[in-house]
């Protein structure tokens, strides 16, 4: 049984949706849900789900290894579901090509720091694109340029507004992220 946990900073709407996706898997297993917002939505959606939670902080995630000790013993991969630190190259360095980020538009563009949920919705609309999209990437160092593993587009139209958008990629992302999720684990033996 492969564990993943999931880092969260926000409502947790794709943690849960990958919880209920892996629920009654015989192969993958959502095992905890690490977020560092003590706000966030997701605490609420753990408790629903019977899921383990828990809130770190900065300094016990780049600075001590609190977060890294907890990974090494708890996960075999790792999956950012609308978490928004950049992941500590100790991290990174200890699980090579087993943390997953899911980007919502089509990297390259739109991508870096600053660059998440709203504020990549109205960059894509004021940029008049003609296409957006998700990415599912591994993670590196730098913020979305770890290297792409898939990528899912959806048309704009001109009627389309930031929050439209984010509609449609927000389908996208509940549609595709645990099927490529799995894919990525059951094909990594």
């Amino acid at each position: 049984m492969k564990r993943i946990v999931i880092f969260a900073s926000g409502s947790g709407s794709n943690a849960e949706n990958i919880i209920n996706y892996f629920k009654n898997s015989n192969d993958i297993s959502v095992t905890h849900v690490l977020s560092n917002n003590k706000n966030a939505k997701v605490f609420d959606r753990c408790e629903r789900l019977n899921i383990e939670a828990s809130l770190f902080d900065k300094e016990s995630f780049t600075k001590e290894e609190t977060v890294l000790n907890f990974l090494l013993v708890e996960a075999d991969f790792i999956i950012l579901a609308g978490f928004l630190w950049r992941i500590p190259a100790a991290i990174v360095d200890a699980f090579p090509n087993k943390i997953i980020n899911i980007h919502p538009a089509l990297l390259p563009k739109y991508g870096g720091k600053g660059m998440y949920g709203m504020n990549v919705h109205k960059a894509v609309k004021e940029n008049n694109e003609k296409e957006t999209g998700i990415t599912i990437h591994y993670v590196n160092e730098n913020y979305d340029e770890g290297a792409i593993i898939f990528q899912a587009k959806t048309e704009i139209t001109p009627e389309d507004t930031p929050e439209s958008i984010a509609s449609k990629v927000h389908t996208l992302e509940y549609e595709h992220f645990p099927k490529v999720i799995e894919n990525v684990i059951l094909n990594n033996e």
